[in-house]
This record gives C-alpha cells, structure tokens and sequence, in this order.
C-alpha cells in the first residue's frame, strides 16, 4: 500500500489541485498519465481543481472538433458524471477554453485569483502567470492577449490560422526564454504578498514556474507550487497537491507518494 493509499484510507480526500500538464497529442505518456489519474485518484475525491495550462495550447472551443481535445472532453466529463466536481482556471497556454469547452468537460471557470473554502481551510487559487512581474516583456504580452477586444479578433479568424499563430509565437517564446535569467520567470515577492493581501489568505496554491515546493514565508504564510508533468522523458515528473478532510495539504510525487 503506498502513502497516498494509507491516507486516503485515513482521511478522505476532499479537493486535488493540478497544472501545467501541456497536454498534446505528441505527448502520449503525459496524456496516459492523466487519464490514469483522472480514473483512480480523482474518483476519489470531492473536487479537483484545474490550475491552467492543462492543455499545451488552446485556440478556441471550435477545437473541439480535434478528437484528441475531445477525448480529453470527454475524459474530464466522465468524472464529473461520478459526482467529482470539476474547476478550471485559464493558464497562460490555455486562457482562450470558455463556456462551450466548460459544458462539454462538465466543469466550471474560474476566475484567476479565486478564493476557495474547503475542510475548513481557505485558499487563494492562482496559475502564477500575473505574479511574474519581473518578466516586463512577458507581462506586457499577457496584458494584450487577455484583453476581450483582442480576443474577439483572434477567435473570428480561421482555426487554422489561429493554430499557425499560436506555433509561432510558441516558438519566440522558446527563443526568448533562452537568454531570460531564472529568477525574471519565477513569481516577484511583491507580487505575492499583494496576492494574499488582496485575497486575504495565508495560503496560497499556483503552478505555473516548474519548480514545485513548499515556501513558508516570514509572516507564516504559506506558498504551495504546483509540478508540471511530463511523462515523455526518460525520467518522468509530476504530481498533485490534496486536501484531506482533517484540513491537511499534501504533497505528491509523480507516483502518487507524499512528498514529506
């Protein structure tokens, strides 16, 4: 029996939270990897939150015609139809899913920052994207393409073109992130302590930056960062955060096992 099996027989497990799969068809491990948890951990909990960039990169619910994106749909429904509620927050890969993808995964969006209230905790939920500030270029960009007006422009082009867009710009982006310092795509201290200052929480959960951990800051609160997964390697990451009924957060490798 692993920890993870010992303590969901000890507590139960009210919420999960994942990010940053970029899920693709080209990835096919990760993919499994996934719907192997969606099919056992996730069916054992209340809630499972979905902190953005699930998908590599999403180009508008029209997608859905792809069958691998519908696959996932439809993965994702069939949880939510065992009574799992299902929440998604947009990342920065896949902040074009809206309400058509939303019906049809069976889920609901929320809105980034979101505050949540479960086994007697609260916790501010984030992706992390906004709180890298110290990444100028990055944060300018953000600022264009979450504007509504740019949206709508981009979403009335053909899918095709929408896709052609989106690899190119993932590829600048590749380019850029080369010659950026670390520590300019980690999330900004100020940005974090305005964070729970303005969602008046001491703990905070996000993904977003790859580099998972526990950070207890000076003032006592507290700063969970989700892994990202990648199976299609030779040797594989990932993981989750749960919360137990007691009240608890845990943190889990890639095999499902407490991280201590």
């Amino acid at each position: 029996m692993t920890d993870f099996q010992f303590m969901q027989k000890a507590q139960p497990t009210v919420a999960l939270f994942v990010s940053d799969l970029h899920l693709q068809a080209a990835l096919p491990r990760t993919t499994a990897a996934f719907l192997a948890f969606l099919q056992s951990h996730a069916t054992r909990t209340q809630q499972l939150y979905l902190l953005g960039d699930i998908f590599e990169y999403w180009a508008g619910d029209d997608d859905l015609v792809t069958p691998y994106n519908q696959q996932i749909a439809d993965a994702l429904k069939a949880l939510q139809a065992q009574g799992v509620e299902l929440f998604w927050m947009a990342g920065n890969r896949d902040f074009l899913v809206g309400q058509d993808f939303a019906r049809a995964a069976g889920l609901t969006l929320l809105p980034d920052p979101h505050v949540i209230t479960a086994a007697g905790r609260t916790l501010a939920l984030a992706h992390g994207d906004a709180q890298c500030t110290d990444d100028q270029a990055y944060m300018a960009f953000r600022a264009q393409v979450r504007q509504p007006a740019y949206q709508q422009q981009f979403l009335a082009m053909p899918l095709a073109q929408r896709k052609a867009i989106i690899e190119g710009i993932r590829k600048n982006s590749q380019d850029a992130n080369q010659s950026k310092e670390m520590a300019i795509m980690d999330v900004n201290a100020d940005a974090i302590a305005a964070l729970f200052a303005q969602t008046g929480t001491d703990v905070l959960i996000h993904g977003h930056t790859h580099r998972p951990a526990l950070h207890r800051l000076a003032d006592g609160k507290l700063r969970y960062v989700l892994p990202d997964w990648e199976y299609d390697v030779e040797a594989p990451r990932g993981g989750w955060i749960s919360l137990t009924a007691d009240g608890v957060l845990h943190r889990h490798d890639v095999s499902g096992d407490e991280i201590a």
